[in-house]
């Protein structure tokens, strides 16, 4: 009967040689931060918009000569703003915004002048320089404004307002004689880039649009 208990060591044998390792548990789940909700913020309260002719009646203005502009000199008219330039390929636009001005100013258009040195360093001179270079160059009549910085850090509160306009679109002035035209309510309308002569169809088209008295 010696083989039944061979048999016994056998199975034995054979079954503690296959014995299978011990599963290892799952670790337990690591918390996790909570989800951001998709829910819309609380609405808050914007305030009214200020009329559009508010920023222009309150951002002051100086003249070439140092004084104030007077109100009555853009008060109730349509503004073309230009940051012009003694010593640019464009200054001869001098001679079409003089007749431009000449042309319209009966019907509530004013013509205002920037002098600004940004830009090739083309607006070198004094104010007394500018006014007698205009003046005597190109007959020109309509204000000049002093000179002043379109663009960087220090850009004047004028260009400031006219850049972050809408018709503005935040973009930075790209070269001297630039051109943005304001209606008699301060809504800045249009901006027209220094290629845009005085005599374009385009800019005539848009000043006729927004005069007082057209």
């Amino acid at each position: 009967m010696r083989l039944i208990p061979m048999m016994m060591t056998m199975c034995l044998s054979a079954c503690g040689g296959n014995k299978s390792a011990p599963v290892a548990e799952a670790p337990a789940p690591t918390p996790t931060a909570d989800v951001a909700t998709n829910e819309a913020p609380m609405p808050t309260e914007t305030p009214a918009a200020a009329p559009a002719a508010d920023w222009l009646k309150t951002t002051a203005l100086v003249g070439l000569d140092g004084q104030p502009l007077p109100a009555e000199a853009i008060a109730g008219k349509a503004v073309l703003f230009v940051n012009v330039a003694s010593k640019c390929g464009y200054t001869p636009q001098y001679e079409g915004l003089q007749a431009l001005y000449t042309q319209y100013k009966d019907k509530g258009l004013t013509i205002v002048g920037v002098p600004c040195n940004q830009f090739g360093a083309q607006e070198p001179g004094s104010a007394e320089e500018i006014a007698s270079f205009c003046k005597l160059n190109y007959g020109v009549d309509f204000p000049l404004l002093e000179k002043q910085d379109v663009n960087g850090a220090a850009r004047s509160a004028l260009y400031t307002q006219l850049i972050s306009s809408p018709a503005g679109g935040g973009a930075d002035v790209k070269w001297n004689f630039e051109k943005f035209l304001v209606a008699p309510n301060g809504e800045v309308v249009g901006r027209f880039p220094s290629k845009v002569a005085p005599n374009d169809p385009t800019l005539a088209a848009a000043i006729e649009k927004v005069l007082p008295q057209g």
